[in-house]
């Protein structure tokens, strides 16, 4: 009860927000090309980064995509397309990450998602995007996308949560049925029709909103500084994990499968490494001389750039890369062709390869 009271200011603020959109009292923007937007209704921890990799893979062959971010705790203001040999400070560090993973996607950061938008459409013909990934624009509703996909966490129902600060809910939950596509994210294998009908129920979807289930697959560790790095530390049984991510669980039911002794230490979303924490690290790989020291694929691209990691810790420095898995049933791969369903019609000069 007193949770209500203390959370009815900003739950009547977003009631109020999405009422002017609705009725048109606000203008949202389309643009002349397709915009996918990844987003969800929770404060982090959903899968956006992968999901959005899904599609940059999926539809890059296609036509020219472009991904665009808000670029979170970067440095830089404004409208910047982002280069493989930016820092984190530059460009954020998932779009960063996206950009090394996906050289021939165009990848921007602009907090003003439009004006984003408009510079990419800017770019000469034979650079211009044929289809824009939105990465994080649910919220931002200035910008009427083609496609929203909405993902929810299959361990965190959006309707037993609570508004931040109390819960982790960014946005109302009822705003899900605004979405083209949900996605449940981070769902086990091992669902079977009746749960996957009961999720469907408790989300209170509208019948006609397509529902998919993904999963995250971990590929084999990569070394963050693959110049300097010993691989032999691959195979070591011991490892010390640090993140800075907004959830990191599965990541640590995946190690406790793999290693017979684990290390962890978690800082919070997007953290930015001190001194004092390599300073830390530099202790613990001297004292466990075995282990493999192991971070995440996001916090990699912000580690990549210390320079004044050890060199025993550069040594020893790998990163789990992680992707987003569809669970199929008897639907098959539809949601590709959902997806192929917003791509402009082919152009050979609008093609990448």
């Amino acid at each position: 009860m007193i949770s209500n009271v203390f959370l009815f200011p900003y739950w009547l603020a977003l009631r109020i927000r999405h009422a002017l959109y609705d009725s048109g009292k606000i203008k949202s923007v389309s643009h002349s090309v397709p915009v996918i937007s990844v987003g969800n209704v929770t404060a982090g921890g959903t899968g956006k980064t992968p999901m959005v990799e899904y599609l940059a893979n999926l539809l890059q062959g296609e036509c020219r995509v472009a991904v665009l971010s808000r670029g979170y705790k970067r440095k830089g203001k404004g409208f910047h397309i982002v280069k493989e040999d930016d820092t984190s400070d530059v460009a954020g560090d998932e779009p960063l990450q996206i950009k090394r993973k996906f050289p021939h996607v165009i990848v921007a950061v602009d907090k003003d998602r439009n004006h984003g938008v408009e510079q990419l459409l800017a770019l000469p013909e034979g650079e211009r995007p044929g289809i824009v990934l939105l990465d994080d624009g649910f919220q931002f509703r200035k910008l009427k996308p083609s496609t929203d996909i909405v993902l929810v966490d299959y361990n965190r129902p959006i309707f037993h949560d609570n508004l931040l600060p109390v819960g982790r809910l960014r946005d109302l939950p009822e705003q899900i049925r605004r979405a083209s596509v949900v996605v449940v994210t981070k769902s086990p294998g091992s669902l079977d029709e009746w749960e996957r009908g009961t999720i469907r129920q408790q989300t209170r979807l509208r019948p006609e909103q397509p529902i998919f289930f993904s999963t995250v697959r971990y590929d084999e560790p990569l070394p963050v500084f693959r110049w300097e790095a010993d691989k032999r530390y691959i195979y070591s049984k011991e490892v010390y994990l640090f993140s800075g991510v907004a959830d990191d669980r599965p990541l640590l039911a995946h190690l406790t499968d793999r290693y017979e002794r684990i290390g962890h230490k978690r800082f919070g979303d997007h953290h930015r490494f001190t001194r004092h924490d390599l300073r830390a690290l530099a202790r613990y790989a001297n004292r466990n001389p075995r282990a493999l020291l192991l971070t995440t694929e996001k916090d990699a691209q912000r580690l990549l750039h210390c320079s004044t990691l050890a060199p025993e810790v550069r040594r020893r420095l790998f990163y789990l890369p992680i992707h987003a898995e569809f669970l199929t049933w008897e639907e098959g791969m539809e949601f590709d062709a959902l997806m192929r369903r917003d791509l402009p019609e082919k152009d050979p000069g609008g093609l990448l390869f």
